[in-house]
Formats: C-alpha cells, structure tokens, sequence
C-alpha cells in the first residue's frame, strides 16, 4: 500500500525539520546559530578587529618576550651624554672655601689671627702682635688677601700688646696689674673672633684698634 503524496512545507518522515531551515533557538536561551568563521587566524582572545591590531610600540619586547640589547629606556629617553654632568657641573677643585685663592693664602691668613690671640696667651699679653707680623713678611707681598688681614691683626694686637706692658709695668699698683690682664683678655678673644671669621672667608673689622701700619 502506498503513502499518499504529502502537500508541500509537510515535514519529513521521522519528524525532521525540512533541510534548509537552522534550528531555532530555545525559548529563554542565549543560544545564537553559528555563523560563517572569518578569515585569518585568531589573535590571543579571539579574532582581531576590523582593520587589525596595531603595529607593536618601542616599549613591547622584541620576538621571544626579550627586551631589546641593553635594555628599555627610561621614560623621556636617556640624559645627553650618557648622563654625566656637562662641562662645568663639578667643582674643579684647588681653591680652598671662603674666597682665598689658594690654601697657603688661608694658612698665612689664620696664623696671623689664631696666632695674635696665641701670642698674647703665651707672652702674657705682650706678644701678640708676634704672629700677624710673621704673616705680613712672609706672604704679605705675594697675597694682597693676606695682606690685609695681617695689617688688621698686628695693628690691633700692637696696640692691646703696648697697653698690657703699660699694665704690667705698673704693677706695683694694683689698677696696672689690673690694666695689664683686660688687654690679654681682650686681645686673646678677639684674636680667636677673627680667625673663626677668616676661616669662614669673612673679613673682620677689629673693635678699639688704630691704624699704625698701612
């Protein structure tokens, strides 16, 4: 016995959807048919967009995940000059701090100060005029610096010297011996005053001096 003809759009025998037709999805699904796969291989995490991805910077490694021989640059690149201080960045070095053109102009310059105030310790107030004038015979000529701050010292020293050989002089009166140890006294501290000044590379102007050498 026949089957009789079927009309058209009927399904197959068995129950199959007619061919041509995709599956639809179930109702409530996220099921979507396939589609046709595009060209190419796949980059890492799927295909690449349209146009494809963009050439590699300077900042990725090179092929095998390697940096580049000597490794990336810092950001804003490499200092000029491989990073060193241009001409001039370092001192050049002789000149002694405060000013002196050389170290045996600071030497001079402190022994006429620390010496005058040494001088008028060691001499009892009498010889501390002793070591600036050492100073201006030994360097004066040469060092106008030097000169300058031996003046100052032995102008001042002379003077405080001459008023403690009044004092001790006088001693057999009790305001001599007096008169005698102020001047030490004060040509000792001042005499430190002005070393610790010119040590700094300042000048120091001496309180109760006078002018007797130029």
């Amino acid at each position: 016995m026949t089957e009789p003809p079927r009309p058209p759009g009927a399904g197959d025998p068995g129950g199959y959807p007619p061919e041509g037709n995709p599956p639809s999805a179930p109702y409530g699904s996220s099921y979507e048919p396939p589609t046709a796969p595009l060209s190419g291989a796949p980059g890492a995490g799927g295909y690449p967009p349209p146009g494809g991805y963009p050439p590699p910077s300077g900042d990725q490694p090179s092929a095998g995940g390697y940096p580049p021989p000597g490794g990336y640059p810092p950001p804003g690149g490499y200092p000029p000059g491989g990073g060193y201080p241009a001409g001039g960045g370092y001192p050049t070095g002789g000149a002694p701090s405060g000013g002196y053109a050389n170290n045996e102009d600071k030497t001079w310059i402190l022994v006429a100060h620390f010496g005058g105030a040494a001088g008028m310790f060691i001499g009892g107030g009498v010889l501390g005029w002793l070591a600036p004038l050492i100073a201006l015979l030994a360097r004066g000529n040469q060092s106008p610096t030097v000169r300058a701050h031996a003046v100052a010292a032995l102008n001042f020293q002379l003077l405080w010297s001459v008023i403690a050989l009044i004092g001790w002089i006088l001693t057999c009166i009790l305001v001599g011996a007096l008169v005698g140890f102020a001047a030490m006294v004060i040509g000792i501290i001042f005499g430190i005053i002005a070393g610790i000044k010119a040590n700094e590379g300042t000048p120091y102007r001496y309180p109760m001096t006078v002018s007797l050498i130029k």
